[in-house]
């Protein structure tokens, strides 16, 4: 039986059922219009019950057909760093993702039309309470049944998240039709992944705000998605890309951050970091950490090699900075007066230039006066 058969069966149920309520009633009887409004509203109530499984039905089918499509997109998204392909594989394995997708535009468009049937059967029931009470309160003229445009239901997602989706499909479009057998493996590579991680993150979004995941599974995956963005933004700033606020949130600084990297990197400008972003990212860490790491090294060197000279530095000059090194500076900071932090301060750098100025002064020879020439005797002629 087709789900649309269902539907219909489960109508007629609900209509044979009013019609013997009123039937019992009429037994006992001529039938009221209180026995007929309460009817209907039993009715309507089956009605409410049943539209509320089909919704339920269709949401558990969205849910899973999404996951489905999700999970396909992870796996072929990493096509090219899986395997060694071709061009010919980055286009097939967009291919695989045909059926995923239309299961998971079908359940989507189920549940739409589960929910706008839902909203309908609960209208009919407000209205035939309202019906019940009027017959009750001994109207004469009641509302007659609901006609006209269904009531509008509440979206299964906010717009902007579909929106999302739309366009990341759009863009997975464009980016297969563009991979042609000309089309250099490498800029495939970037071209293929980059939307196909724009396209899944569009779907878990969806995945989540039309409540595919139970309040448990929300909470921790909000906790990992903050997790993850607060050290993208992290690196990023390490990189020199980003100078907002640490908060865990991907908002438009951190968009525009990660797009001027894939700028930089001529990398399809996206905003999202797909493998080809996050390569670029750690290779400027690496040099931007290699960097401070040897002028690290050069500074502690200068600083042994000055408290050396002062005489507060027996170890070697290696560049690594030990416990014994910062007693080292300790007692020199306390020799000098300078607080005693440990730590090469400007109090500190100034003092160990006062004290190389006044021992190279010290070590400066003094002029003595010259010798008086001893006169030398003559000989007598």
């Amino acid at each position: 039986m087709t789900e649309h058969s269902a539907r219909a069966a489960r109508a007629t149920v609900t209509a044979l059922a009013m019609l013997a309520v009123v039937a019992l009633a009429g037994c006992a009887g001529e039938v009221s219009s209180v026995d007929r409004a309460e009817a209907k509203v039993t009715a309507k109530e089956k009605a409410v019950a049943a539209a509320q499984d089909d919704l339920a039905a269709a949401s558990d089918m969205f849910c899973e057909a999404s996951k489905t499509y999700i999970v396909a997109l992870d796996r072929y998204g990493d096509v090219l760093n899986d395997t060694a392909p071709t061009v010919g594989d980055v286009r097939a394995a967009g291919a695989e993702l045909v059926d995923p997708r239309e299961d998971a535009f079908e359940g989507a468009d189920a549940a739409l039309e589960a929910q706008q049937g839902l909203a309908v059967a609960e209208q009919e029931l407000a209205d035939a309470q309202a019906q019940l009470e009027l017959a009750q309160a001994g109207a004469t003229d009641a509302p007659g049944d609901v006609t006209g445009t269904p009531p509008a239901s509440t979206p299964l997602a906010p717009a902007a998240t579909v929106d999302r989706v739309r366009l990341a499909e759009s863009d997975f479009a464009a980016a297969q039709e563009a991979v042609t057998d000309e089309t250099p493996l490498s800029v495939a590579s970037e071209q293929f992944n980059s939307a196909a991680v724009g396209l899944e993150w569009a779907w878990l979004r969806l995945f989540a705000d039309a409540g595919c995941l139970t309040d448990e599974q929300a909470v921790q995956a909000e906790a990992a998605v903050a997790a993850y963005v607060a050290a993208l933004q992290q690196d990023l700033a390490d990189a020199g890309y980003f100078s907002g606020a640490v908060d865990g949130v991907y908002g438009p600084e951190t968009v525009g951050a990660v797009e001027a990297l894939q700028e930089a990197h001529g990398l399809p400008v996206t905003g999202t970091v797909d493998n080809a972003t996050a390569a670029a990212l750690q290779a400027e860490l690496l040099a931007v950490g290699g960097a401070e790491a040897q002028e690290e090294l050069a500074t502690t060197a200068a600083v042994q090699q000055t408290l050396k000279l002062l005489g507060f530095w027996d170890g070697p000059v290696d560049g690594a900075w030990t416990p014994a090194l910062t007693d080292a500076v300790v007692a020199f900071q306390t020799e000098l007066g300078v607080e005693p932090t440990g730590a090469v301060d400007a109090a500190t750098i100034t003092a160990f230039h006062e004290a190389i100025a006044e021992r190279e002064e010290s070590m400066k020879p003094t002029e003595s006066p010259s010798p008086t020439p001893t006169p030398t005797p003559t000989e007598e002629p």
